[in-house]
């Protein structure tokens, strides 16, 4: 998993902040919590929620082949 600071999941440009994504688990910490969570392009990311608010701190690529096409770059 890499880390990271941007605000869209790199693999298909959806806002961090925003749906589609499914929590795969929820942990209580003692700031808040972390939730495991997979992107609509099925990236696994790991948020962190506490005071400073909920952000993405690692994500992984999504699974071979499950990534949409980005503008300009789909087959003819």
């Amino acid at each position: 998993m890499t880390s990271t600071t941007g605000t869209v999941c790199p693999h298909c440009g959806w806002p961090d902040g925003g749906e589609p994504f499914r929590v795969l688990s929820r942990h209580t910490t003692a700031t808040g919590h972390t939730e495991w969570t997979r992107c609509g392009c099925g990236s696994l990311q790991v948020r962190v929620a506490d005071g400073c608010g909920t952000r993405v701190v690692s994500r992984s690529r999504p699974p071979s082949g499950s990534a949409p096409a980005r503008s300009g770059t789909a087959g003819h």
